[in-house]
C-alpha cells in the first residue's frame, strides 16, 4: 500500500460515495445477499468503521462493523459484532487496503470486555491475519442461504458461544 494512504472515520465519508463503492466493490444486487438479512435494519458502528484514501486522497475501499447477535434455541440473543464487507475497488486490490482497514477495526475492539466477532469471509486469509475461525459455527444459521465453511468467528473465549442458534440483528 502507498505510503500516502489513509484511514479515516468512515462517518467522515459522503454515504452516497460509501453506496457507490460498495456496488463497484460487489455489484448493484448486493442487497440480496444473506449479509444484509443478518444486519437489517441496523447503523454500522462508527467506532468500528473506516474508510480507506489513496495517495490521491481518494476513496478506495471501507470497512463496516454492524450490531447482531445470535439467537439460541432457548431464545436468548447473544450479542456479536458483524464484521464487513470489507469493500476495496477492483482497481485497488491486492495494494493493502482491506488488510489495513481490517487491522484498524479489529483494533478498535476493547479487549476488556471484547463481543465475539463473526463475518462471512474467506477462513484462510482471515484466519490467519486475524484468528478468525469455523471451529464454533457449525451449529449456527443464518437467515438465507450460505456457505457453512465461510461463516466465521474471532472470540477471546469460545466458551461463551452457543452451539446452536440464529444470527440476525441485535435487538436491543
Amino acid at each position: 500500500m502507498s505510503d500516502h494512504a489513509t484511514i479515516i472515520p468512515l462517518d467522515n465519508v459522503d454515504p452516497a460515495l460509501i453506496e457507490e463503492l460498495l456496488d463497484r466493490a460487489f455489484e448493484p444486487e448486493r442487497h440480496k445477499r444473506t449479509a444484509y438479512k443478518v444486519r437489517e435494519g441496523q447503523d454500522w458502528l462508527p467506532a468500528l468503521s473506516f474508510a480507506a484514501l489513496d495517495a490521491n486522497e481518494m476513496l478506495a475501499g471501507t470497512i463496516q462493523c454492524w450490531p447482531v447477535a445470535l439467537t439460541d434455541p432457548e431464545g436468548r440473543a447473544h450479542p456479536m459484532i458483524m464484521v464487513g464487507p470489507v469493500a476495496v475497488l477492483p482497481d485497488k486490490q491486492n495494494m493493502g487496503f482491506g488488510r489495513a482497514l481490517m487491522a484498524a477495526s479489529m483494533a478498535g475492539i476493547d479487549s476488556r470486555a471484547p463481543l465475539p466477532q463473526v463475518m462471512v469471509g474467506d477462513p484462510e486469509y482471515y484466519g490467519r491475519f486475524w484468528g478468525f475461525t469455523n471451529e464454533w459455527t457449525g451449529g449456527w444459521d443464518l437467515p438465507g442461504p450460505f456457505d457453512r465453511r465461510r461463516l466465521l468467528v474471532r472470540c477471546e473465549n469460545p466458551a461463551v458461544l452457543p452451539e446452536r442458534g440464529t444470527l440476525g440483528p441485535w435487538a436491543r
